[in-house]
């Protein structure tokens, strides 16, 4: 037996061995244990499972005892559910009973119902039809007899919605009833026009009790509307035209002669003594009425062009024509508004011009007008009253302008001054200059519109210089004259009886002429020289009479060189030379042309003494080149010497190459040509 059970045994306490005794159901039912096993003895021990089995019995009562209210609730509950079921069947019977007699009554709704549902939507149409073809009393009582306001407005949309749908049922089968329709809201259409038209006729006369009246936003409204009426609109221009008209020529007058409110601003009319700020206050006074003015009018006829951002805009919203109506609108308007103050600014600007004013004064009131001239053709329009009148103030302030200027060098004219000993230019050149820079600063200050460009400075340049210019070669004219005269009395004089150019060199160098004093027709090629050179310094570096600076700059160098082709010609003439040049340069031309040397004009002799005489002058043995000291311009004088000074040169040149040719039949050339080319440019510093 012992040894049967052994296995089992060992299972068993293998089995107890290999147990977790950290596991939670373990650790769990010893905890239970613990609860009532208390004490480890052999009693306990084998009264342990009758104590686990009372201890389970005990909790099964306990689970008893605590349900039984629950399973009584429960007991109750399937008492009223088959009450309930009692309940049911009863009334399951009652409605079987009742179906019969409720059938007819059922049947009889829904075809009411649908009697309903087809009256409704016919309601539903009429409705509509109604909505879009007819008027509400309360509509027509608005266009009407009530006062104008927001439910006129709204009443006149749904008219020319109506009006819009009308055209739908042309299209249909009811043409009469759109006929109809169509004619009865063009009769209430038109009649709420005529009323609105009034109303806004009415409205307008009251902004021309005010400078700066305010535009309600009902006016608005109405201008808006009554632009589907071109001639209505019209009416309602015109009549703000006028009304803003008479308000402007009284304020207008009124700032003239009495000013702000209390004398402040003080009357424009107190400076009519300073032409330039009289002037300057009158177009300043329009400009500024011209621009609230346009900002009233445009808020007023064309309040859509105050919310459009610009071209790009309108031309996206397709508000193109209508844009440029009614910017014409507003021109026309305008227009009308500040042609009452046209009249008595022209009268007073003009008897500005006609007391005299000053030459800078003149020009400086033609570029103010030309200023505001294309400043307020902006804002007003180009073919407009005022801006046509501020045009022809600007041209008879240009004309004024150019009268004192004429009648400035007329008078210069008429009484040319005399050449100063020193050959310096007229006091009349240094006020010119002085009174043309003045006009060029006056010029490069002047404000200048956006849209417009500087007037075109050379007229005026021209108109004033010119007759400066006329002078001065009137008086080098009259300078030439008396030297031509003076010199006719010495070669009167002479006793030989033979001109100036026959003199003998002999004679020549025994008077001990000195070249060094210039001619009449020098001196007036000086004097010139200096007058153009004193006009045109000053001008230099001014932008506006860059072409005019050129001009003179061309006008000297033609003086300077026929100064310097005269001295070179006074000069040959003194040494002999001239009448001898022609043969010199031309006997090279032909084959068969005779020598110099056979020639009596360019004879050895003759040759030989006129030569003397040149490298004296020359040398400055026997005189001295002029240095044309009266030139005051040392670049000038300077250029005067250096072309004087070359001139010879190749004058000597000419005549040495003509000396040294052997086909000329000098017998001794070097005798002749003492110096070489090369040295008389040496000796003239070139």
């Amino acid at each position: 037996m012992a040894a049967a059970l052994a296995p089992g045994v060992s299972r068993k306490l293998k089995k107890v061995l290999e147990t977790r005794t950290d596991s939670p159901d373990l650790l769990a039912s010893l905890g239970a244990l613990s609860t009532f096993y208390v004490q480890n003895t052999p009693q306990a021990r084998r009264n342990l499972k009758s104590s686990i089995e009372q201890r389970a019995l005990a909790i099964n009562r306990h689970f008893l005892d605590a349900s039984l209210p629950a399973h009584k609730a429960l007991d109750r509950v399937e008492g009223e559910v088959h009450a309930l079921n009692d309940s049911w069947k009863k009334i399951e019977e009652a409605l079987n009973s009742c179906s019969a007699s409720t059938g007819d009554i059922i049947s009889t709704t829904e075809r009411m119902q649908q009697e309903l549902e087809v009256i409704t939507q016919r309601q539903e149409i009429v409705s509509c039809f109604l909505r879009d073809y007819q008027l509400s009393n309360e509509e027509i009582n608005a266009l009407r007899e009530e006062d104008i306001d927001e439910k006129f407005f709204k009443a006149l949309l749904h008219v020319q919605e109506i009006h819009s749908n009308c055209k739908v049922l042309l299209r249909t089968h009811h043409q009469r009833a759109g006929l109809e329709l169509m004619d009865m809201m063009s009769v209430y259409q038109e009649g709420a026009y005529e009323r609105l038209c009034r109303w806004v006729q009415a409205e307008c006369k009251k902004l021309g009790d005010t400078d700066n009246p305010e535009v309600s936003e009902l006016l608005k409204k109405a201008v808006r509307c009554l632009k589907e009426r071109p001639v209505l609109f019209k009416y309602c221009a015109e009549e703000v035209a006028n009304m803003r008209h008479h308000a402007l020529f009284r304020r207008f007058i009124s700032a003239l002669t009495r000013g702000g409110p209390g004398g402040l601003p003080r009357p424009i009319e107190v400076h009519a003594h300073d032409p330039l700020r009289y002037v300057g206050e009158m177009l300043g006074w329009l400009h500024q009425a011209l621009a609230s003015e346009r900002e009233l009018i445009v808020v007023l006829l064309d309040p859509d062009a105050m919310t459009d951002s610009g071209p790009a805009s309108r031309r996206q919203s397709g508000r193109d024509g209508d844009s440029s109506r009614g910017e014409s609108d507003v021109t026309f308007v305008l227009d009308r508004i500040f042609e009452g103050a046209c009249r008595p600014f022209k009268v007073r600007v003009e008897q500005v011009l006609q007391s005299q004013p000053s030459l800078i004064v003149s020009f400086k009131l033609s570029n103010t007008l030309e200023f505001y001239g294309y400043t307020i053709a902006e804002l007003l329009g180009e073919d407009t009253a005022l801006c046509n009148t501020i045009w022809s103030l600007r041209d008879a302030a240009q004309q004024t302008f150019f009268s004192i200027l004429k009648s400035r060098g007329e008078k210069l004219l008429r009484y040319p001054p005399l050449v100063a000993v020193d050959l310096s230019p007229p006091p009349a050149v240094r006020e010119g200059i002085s009174l043309l820079l003045a006009l060029i600063d006056t010029y490069n200050s002047m404000m200048v519109p956006a849209s417009g460009k500087r007037p075109n400075f050379d007229p005026v340049i021209s108109a004033l210089l010119d007759p400066i210019i006329q002078m001065c070669e009137q008086a080098a004219e009259a300078q030439k004259s008396k030297g031509s005269l003076a010199r006719r009395g010495r070669t009167s004089s002479d006793p030989s009886g033979n001109s100036r150019d026959s003199i003998s060199v002999d004679a020549i160098l025994s008077k001990n002429l000195s070249t060094s004093v210039l001619s009449a027709e020098s001196s007036s090629k000086v004097y010139l020289v200096n007058c153009l050179s004193a006009i045109q310094e000053p001008l230099k570096g001014q932008e506006v009479a860059t072409s005019y600076v050129n001009n003179l700059s061309s006008m000297i160098e033609a003086h300077v060189r026929a100064l310097v082709d005269k001295e070179v010609d006074s000069i040959l003439r003194k040494c002999g030379l001239s009448n001898k040049m022609p043969y010199i340069k031309d006997y090279g031309n032909s084959d068969d042309a005779k020598a110099l040397a056979d020639v009596v004009e360019t004879s050895p002799q003759m040759l030989l003494e006129c030569l003397k005489a040149f490298y004296g002058i020359v040398t400055g043995t026997e005189g001295s080149l002029p240095e044309f000291e009266q030139l005051q311009v040392p670049r000038l004088r300077s250029d005067a010497c250096y072309g004087l000074a070359r001139a010879l040169a190749e004058t000597h040149e000419l005549i040495y190459k003509a000396v040294m040719d052997p086909k000329n039949n000098y017998p001794d050339p070097r005798s002749l040509a003492k110096h070489s080319p090369e040295q008389i440019r040496t000796i003239l510093e070139i």
